[in-house]
């Protein structure tokens, strides 16, 4: 039966009367009968309509101008057809006359039932169904179908696919209906394959090319990206290319024609740029001509960063003028205008150039106004403006405001001060408009890690809760090696002051872990319960004082199979040659009690992602106000951040530490720094290394048949940490084209170095397996008949025996010499989450050390 239907469907389709689109109304009215040639002299008595089924006969006779009582003529009947073909409203028209009766046969055009696409992949039905005119219950139309295919072809246009085709067709239905079917052949996404640059002598097609947005396919497209083509990218690089020039010296130049030829394929773009560089001019005579009587003229041009014979150069010109403007809005004067006055000298080709300053009063601020904020109170906003009513106009307070509203990150992005006339000439009005966006986050994480294999993540964080810029949070996190639940609070101006506040209460568990036979083993567990309480004053605008205190429980364990009863005397202690002294003396429960102090200096133009800036953090802490532990410990942290070649971010870091224990626990072979406390090295803080893979620790390495075994797979690895280390950091963040950019990919090449060092050495053994004996004097024996042996440091046993060697312990990487380790890496915000990835190489390591060539972190959200 649905195949009946579908057959004549089709058939419908094939037999149905609509004109073809693509014929035209004249063509079509001319094809139809003409009226029947009678007597000029012949009147028209009446006009009848036949065929009319939704329009009313008089509405039909309204569109003609024939009138009974008028000569008919064959004249007027074809201009009655073309008046009706005209209104697009019928599909079929006939006039026939008898004896003065005229009668107009009609078929009306068809009522569209729906409207359907097909073969578009790309832009999908919501994209182009808006943007077209006919709809489900309009009257089709050719004319709006023609429109429709042109609008749908100039959409894929837009997404740079110049080869797409649209076919149109009507689907004859019952009761004068259609199904318009608009069959879509995408085609490839056109790119430029070739730009080509005709005048140019001075600077090479290549030179040229780097300036432009939009670049040639080849090789590396992928990465560059830009390659497709743009109408507007073309405009926009004939600028660059202007920008270009001018900066070289070149004041003359300009663009001649800049045509994009579409290839006979329609899948690529051939550009080609005629230019004319002109002559290369020098700055000749360059001053300051300023009106305002505070600044004086010589003064000012004697700090000009041109001088006369210097090659001319228009972004110098533009950052100068930029540089005055600051420079007098620093001083109130915000109305002041800095003009260029240019003066060509083409017989020695210099260039001159006057920097006018507008002559305008001092400005004031009058008010400041807070527009668009629902949630977030005016206090919050207003408190970190750097200027206040009345006080006199500053263009660099006003940037400074800006950029500490769009650090809060409650609105808008690129959110501006901005500035209006005040009520008097030298009155002025800074006007806040903001846009509040969302401040709540709640994460879930799950993923993989090559440090904790799987993780999962959870946290909850208001940011401007209540709108009063507070910032409440809750944190859990899960994984293999260690677990944590945080809660957190920061008030950053406590009673309206200008002293931040705030607490966090947290648990942490932490499963350390060592290597043997390439399996990681658990050594110790340490669980931390406590809190910390902060409180923070700014000493200038980037320099901020924060004092702390800490209180932590800790209890450090080991499993069981490190315990037994060594004396024989019942009572199960540590085991020494099982675990390493250096364990043993971890385990047990203390309090720290824990005054800090840091200070901080911070430039960043983004926190998340800096480019420019530098932040510096110097922390001094203290242990010892009461509790178990004393020990002062002092750490150094900078990082500075810059914008080079272009869009390149170079950033350097650095930091050391030092912890001094302020008890002697005087053990031999113990230092009097607890293990928990030191310092520890390796991944991810210093790429290259696996976690805790550099610096004092002891290995324990199995001997067999008085044989060492130098395979580090069998070895055991315990990291002891230090009490100093240093580390720094070089990396370049490559810039990526547009393709590369939308699926969020940022490589970079890096160098680290760095080592940690200083602890006392500890005791290390040769261990033997020693044979144990009853009273008797006879060798114990187990219930298969084995002896029963246990782990002494003795080489010979009691009756005189020797033992037989089964570790041999070192003790290694304590030094300071620097380990240093190049790679690449890239971030990818995969389909599946975030995912990093690190290739490395190790240059400089030291006996002991564990280096690792990858590592990867991958995870998702949802």
């Amino acid at each position: 039966m649905r195949g009946a239907m579908l057959t004549a469907l089709l058939a419908g389709t094939a037999l149905a009367p609509i004109p073809a689109f693509a014929q035209e109304v004249e063509a079509e009215a001319e094809a139809q009968t003409p009226a029947p040639v009678v007597p000029d002299t012949q009147v028209i008595r009446s006009i009848a309509v036949a065929g009319a089924q939704r329009l009313e006969p008089q509405t039909i006779l309204s569109y003609i101008k024939m009138r009974p009582g008028d000569v008919y003529t064959a004249a007027a009947a074809d201009a009655a057809l073309k008046e009706l073909y005209a209104t697009e409203l019928f599909s079929d028209v006939k006039i026939r006359e008898e004896a003065g009766n005229v009668v107009i046969q009609v078929t009306e055009s068809p009522i569209i039932n729906r409207i359907i696409l097909e073969g578009n992949k790309r832009l999908k039905d919501d994209k182009i169904l808006p943007e077209i005119k006919l709809a489900p219950r309009q009257i089709y139309t050719r004319s709006k179908v023609r429109a429709d295919v042109n609008r749908i072809i100039e959409l894929y246009k837009r997404q740079g696919r110049f080869a797409a085709t649209v076919e149109p067709k009507a689907v004859q239905l019952d009761q004068n209906r259609v199904d318009i079917v608009f069959e879509i052949k995408e085609g490839p996404k056109s790119k430029v394959r070739q730009i080509n640059i005709i005048g140019n002598e001075n600077f090479s097609d290549g030179e040229l090319r780097g300036e432009m947005l939009t670049k040639q396919t080849g090789f590396l497209s992928f990465i560059k990206g830009g390659t497709s083509y743009d109408p507007d990218k073309l405009a926009f690089d004939q600028q660059k290319l202007r920008q270009f020039y001018l900066t070289e010296g070149y004041a003359d130049f300009r663009v001649v024609s800049a045509v994009a030829e579409l290839t006979p394929d329609k899948e690529d773009f051939i550009i080609t740029y005629v230019v004319e560089e002109g002559d290369r001019y020098k700055f000749g005579d360059v001053s300051v001509d300023s009106e305002i009587r505070d600044f004086d003229s010589e003064r000012l041009t004697s700090n000009l960063p041109m001088d006369t014979g210097d090659w001319y150069n228009a972004k110098m010109v533009e950052d100068t003028i930029e540089g005055l403007s600051e420079t007098i809005g620093a001083f109130g004067y915000a109305f002041a205008s800095v003009e260029p006055e240019y003066k060509r000298n083409k017989e020695d080709l210099t260039m001159d150039v006057n920097f006018r300053i507008g002559n305008a009063p001092r400005v004031y601020v009058e008010s400041i106004d807070i527009n668009g904020n629902t949630l977030t109170q005016d206090k919050v906003i207003r408190r970190e403006f750097r200027l206040t009513e009345g006080d006199a106009f500053n263009s660099l307070q006003v940037k400074r405001s800006t950029a500490r509203i769009n650090s809060l990150g409650y609105f808008q992005e690129n959110f501006e001060v901005g500035q209006e006339q005040g009520s008097a000439p030298d009155r002025i009005k800074l006007v806040a408009n903001v846009e509040e966006k969302a401040t709540g986050e709640l994460q879930l994480s799950a993923g993989f890690s090559s440090l904790e294999s799987f993780i999962l993540q959870g946290s909850i964080q208001q940011r401007n809760f209540r709108g009063r810029g507070q910032t409440v949070g809750l944190s859990l996190n899960y994984s293999r090696y260690s677990k944590s639940a945080q809660v957190s609070f920061t008030e950053p101006y406590m009673f309206d002051s200008n002293i931040s506040f705030g607490a966090d209460i947290y648990r942490r568990d932490y499963n350390s872990f060592n290597y043997f036979r390439n399996d990681r083993n658990n050594t110790y567990e340490n669980s931390t319960t406590g809190f910390s309480l902060r409180a923070g004053t700014p000493l200038s605008e980037y320099m901020t004082l924060i004092g702390r205190y800490t209180l932590n429980l800790e209890d450090v364990t080991l499993g069981d199979r490190y315990f037994s009863d060594l004396d024989g005397d019942g009572d199960v202690e540590c085991n020494v040659f099982q675990a390493g002294r250096y364990l043993c003396d971890a385990v047990g429960k203390r309090t720290s009690s824990i005054i800090g102090t840091s200070l901080v200096y911070d430039s960043l133009n983004n926190r998340i992602r800096p480019s420019r800036g530098e932040r510096i953090v110097g922390n001094l802490d203290f242990a010892g106000l009461g509790g178990d532990v004393k020990y002062a410990r002092a750490r150094l942290n900078a990082a500075k951040y810059f914008q080079v070649l272009g869009n390149f971010v170079f950033s350097v870091q650095g930091e050391g530490g030092y912890i001094k224990s302020l008890q002697d626990r005087n053990r031999p072979g113990v230092d009097d720094v607890r293990l928990t406390d030191r310092f520890f090295l390796g991944e991810p803080e210093m790429r290259g290394f696996d976690i805790r893979g550099i610096g004092p620790r002891v290995v324990r390495k199995p001997v067999t048949d008085g044989v060492v075994n130098e395979d580090r797979d069998q070895w055991r690895d315990d990291a002891l940490g230090g009490k100093m280390y240093y580390r720094a950091r070089a990396e370049l963040e490559i810039p990526l084209g547009a393709g590369a950019r939308e699926l969020g990919l940022r490589p970079s090449i890096f160098a680290d170095v760095g080592a940690v060092f200083g602890l006392k050495d500890p005791v290390v053994n040769n261990i033997y397996s020693e044979a144990t004996y009853n009273e008797a004097g006879e060798p114990i024996l187990d219930s298969q008949g084995n002896a029963v042996t246990i782990l002494s440091t003795r080489p010979v046993d009691g009756q005189g025996n020797e033992n037989t060697l089964r570790f041999v312990e070192e003790y290694l990487g304590d030094t300071p010499k620097p380990r240093v380790a190049v790679g690449v890496g890239v971030s990818w915000n995969s389909p599946f989450g975030p995912l990093r990835l690190d290739f490395s190489r190790v240059l400089l390591k030291e006996d002991g050390d564990d280096p690792k060539t990858f590592s990867f972190n991958v995870g998702t959200q949802f």
